[in-house]
């Protein structure tokens, strides 16, 4: 079957593959340039028959070439070959994990970075221009993990001005929704919005140890964006309750937008989806993650107009995640360029945390070759940025 798909790329002409992932052809013999493009070929093939080879983006840069190639082998059916569940190194395939083994995941984590330094201390330096607010500690395992939780609000916060929130950091792990909700706060735009008459409260590292240990769930394996619920005290997750206590306090009565900022990674596919179906007992099968930036709205709520403006602002920035050949992202539907819809109550999403008529959850992908981390910070501004220009625009 891989011989057959090879086959049918046969016909794509070295000029299609894009001119950024090219040698210098011009130094390069006829020979050369055929070799180069079969083994460009082999390896975007391979990458999207296997996925689950997890080719890390950050090595080879042959590796590059082949990630980019792949995009332009739209002829290839959407079909697999039959693959075998993929196993994870916790756990017995078809039985959910016990205390046991969550204790053994949880000691398998390790922290790589500082809570502290990256997010808290840029946090303080803050207080100034904003109300900072602490509005919960997390405690687990007894107290030996403990971490404070923070809110920065604008100023002269006013029940007749419409309010915003902007989450970052629910799945620690994703660096530049973290960052990229700080770069709103340190770079002056939310200033900058807050004179044009919003409310605006930004929590910019919702999951601390998450962060801190690049992790998508909590130390109790819990993943806190399928952890809220309409009361905080029946969120599974302390952070999902925190954010959610954090809201009644503020005392609005409709929020006018709510933009939850994410990122979807190679590890979502090497790692935490495999980790996750082992915990939950079931099979996990191969999934895809998209080269570029894109949007999740609500299906019960998509403003679809709302999401496109957000997608052409994010344009400016970095590219849009193009469908898979059979119209999904993650294997969800298209509803536009770059927009797929879940239903965010349903799946207790932060996304459903408040009553607002827009939301929108925002994906960067920072492995693809194309980005950089400075590129995925300014996606995620440009994500909120966007989201309060159509606001604007909408009530002028």
């Amino acid at each position: 079957k891989c011989v057959r798909r090879l086959a049918q790329c046969a016909s794509i002409r070295l000029s299609r593959v894009p001119a950024c992932i090219k040698l210098p052809m011009a130094t390069l013999t006829a020979a050369m340039r055929k070799r180069y493009a079969q083994v460009c070929l082999f390896l975007a093939c391979l990458r999207w028959l296997v996925p689950e080879l997890a080719f890390s983006t950050r090595a080879s840069p042959m590796l590059h070439r082949a990630r980019s190639l792949a995009s332009v082998i739209p002829t290839l059916p959407r079909t697999r070959m039959a693959a075998s569940p993929r196993s994870y190194h916790i756990g017995t395939a078809g039985q959910p994990w016990g205390a046991a083994e969550a204790t053994q995941w949880l000691s398998e984590r390790k922290k790589a970075r500082s809570y502290q330094e990256e997010v808290v201390a840029k946090v303080e330096s803050l207080r100034e221009s904003f109300d900072v607010v602490q509005y919960g500690a997390l405690s687990y395992d007894g107290g030996a993990i403990a971490h404070p939780l923070f809110a920065v609000k604008t100023k002269s916060w006013s029940a007749d001005r419409p309010s915003v929130l902007v989450t970052g950091g629910v799945h620690g792990y994703e660096t530049s929704g973290v960052q990229g909700a700080l770069r709103f706060l340190t770079e002056g735009h939310a200033l900058r919005y807050a004179a044009k008459g919003f409310n605006i409260v930004v929590a910019p590292c919702v999951s601390p140890w998450g962060y801190e240990h690049i992790e998508r769930w909590t130390p109790e394996a819990v993943d806190p964006n399928r952890s809220f619920r309409t009361e905080a005290d029946d969120c599974p997750a302390q952070e999902s309750a925190a954010l959610q206590r954090l809201l009644s306090s503020c005392d609005v009565s409709r929020w006018a937008c709510h933009v939850d900022l994410h990122e979807t990674t190679d590890t979502d596919e090497s790692e935490f989806r495999m980790a996750k179906a082992a915990r939950d007992g079931q099979a996990s099968e191969p999934g895809t993650i998209p080269d570029g930036f894109y949007l999740c709205g609500d299906e019960r709520n998509l403003q679809l107009d709302f999401q496109r403006f957000v997608i052409e602002g994010v344009r400016r920035v970095t590219h849009i995640a193009p469908a898979d050949p059979d119209g999904t992202i993650i294997g969800s539907p298209v509803v536009s360029e770059g927009i797929i819809a879940y239903d965010y109550a349903a799946l207790g999403l932060c996304g459903s945390v408040t009553n607002s008529p827009f939301t929108t959850t925002t994906e960067v992908y920072p492995d693809s070759p194309r980005a950089t981390d400075e590129l995925c910070n300014q996606a995620q501004v440009a994500s909120v940025t966007s989201a309060l220009d159509y606001l604007i625009q909408s009530r002028a």
